[in-house]
């Protein structure tokens, strides 16, 4: 029988990634630092150089609009969504990991947020292992998901666990640059990981524009850093 944790833990003020993560100390401490409008326009679209013209594989033979996770190409991203448009694109990195079933260890990841016009973002994680060389070591872990925005602004992600969780999380952007959720229900199936407490997950762009994220776990009523990582876009 699968069990069921609907737990909304106290907020807590900012993330903290584990140790020796590559994730910038500001985004960790809950925002990141201020960078100019222009300094940010300029970057970005020097960055842009090598990434404007990709996008995710389509195969075009459906009779809607496939995702994109390059703002483009396809189509326009839905304007109850612009508060989480920085996030569009496809982003790949590394990081650290500190769980209760691996213990601490390194890790790649592929993160993908793309959308098809509608109110919605689809949202896809993938992360692999790294030895103590930086080498891929086998696989790690798959999510997938999508975020929406309710008419009182407030941001709402679902995601779904290959390993058996599925969660629903709340949230709110904390600036233009990062964006702060809190789990309201964590459900794990019967061969689900039994210790998976609820969540906190902090979003945002670094100064050189790599996106950073903390992800905390509950563990005896208290928050703990489980992951973080620092990725840079590929795809957007």
């Amino acid at each position: 029988m699968a069990s069921n944790k609907d737990n909304t833990p106290d907020p807590q003020d900012g993330g903290r990634a584990p140790a020796d993560t590559p994730t910038d100390t500001h985004a960790a401490a809950g925002q990141p630092p201020s960078l100019s409008g222009n300094d940010a326009v300029n970057l970005a679209a020097e960055q842009s150089k090598n990434t404007a013209g990709k996008n995710i594989p389509v195969l075009g033979d459906l009779p809607i609009a496939d995702n994109t996770a390059n703002l483009r190409q396809g189509p326009n991203l839905h304007d109850g969504l612009l508060a989480l448009l920085p996030l569009i694109g496809v982003w790949r990195g590394e990081g650290q990991a500190d769980t209760a079933e691996d213990g601490q260890y390194s890790f790649g990841q592929r993160l993908i947020f793309a959308h098809d016009g509608e109110n919605y973002i689809s949202y896809e994680s993938v992360t692999w292992k790294l030895d103590d060389q930086g080498n891929p070591a086998g696989p790690d872990q798959r999510e997938t998901g999508f975020l929406r925005i309710s008419d009182k602004d407030e941001i709402e992600m679902i995601i779904t666990h290959a390993a058996g969780v599925v969660e629903i999380y709340y949230g709110e952007p904390r600036s233009e640059r990062s964006w702060q959720l809190e789990s309201a229900l964590t459900t794990v199936t019967a061969t689900g990981p039994a210790s998976l407490g609820p969540g906190k997950r902090l979003y945002g762009l670094l100064p050189n524009n790599d996106l950073g994220w903390v992800e905390e776990r509950a563990v005896d009523g208290a928050l703990h850093p489980r992951m973080s990582a620092q990725l840079k876009r590929v795809v957007g």
